[in-house]
């Protein structure tokens, strides 16, 4: 069984509860495709400018997180067409991503639900 965690942004805190991220990994698709068993241990909302990342990943890493996974609007933002790859809500959302993965140790994932066309999710060690 794969332990996941899921980081989002502030900015989008109030207005989404996460469902599609849910779904997406409970049906093993989009950015959490080709993991089986999947567990959510935890949860956590990245506030700006995201120095407390690195923390954040070790608190997340000891309740017995195997990966975090980033979710797409803080790197992709929807259009009339769909998800599009950049302008999401966290400019720093690559960056956040590897340094929580270098910094804490944990396989760090950009990307959820909503996946952008042919967008492939970006995994930071």
């Amino acid at each position: 069984m794969t332990k996941i965690a899921i980081v989002r942004c502030e900015k989008n805190e109030k207005k989404c509860p996460l469902t599609s991220c849910l779904k997406a990994m409970n049906e093993n698709k989009e950015g959490f495709a080709g993991s089986d068993d999947m567990e959510l241990v935890g949860v956590f909302t990245c506030r700006c400018p995201g120095d407390d990342i690195a923390n954040l990943a070790k608190i997340l890493k000891s309740k017995g997180a195997q990966r975090i996974h980033f979710t797409t609007c803080m790197f992709a933002h929807k259009d009339k067409d769909g998800w599009i790859h950049g302008e999401g809500l966290c400019p720093h959302a690559e960056k956040l991503a590897k340094q929580a993965a270098q910094e804490a140790g944990i396989p760090c994932v950009l990307g959820s639900a909503h996946l952008p066309n042919r967008y492939i999710p970006e995994l930071f060690t």
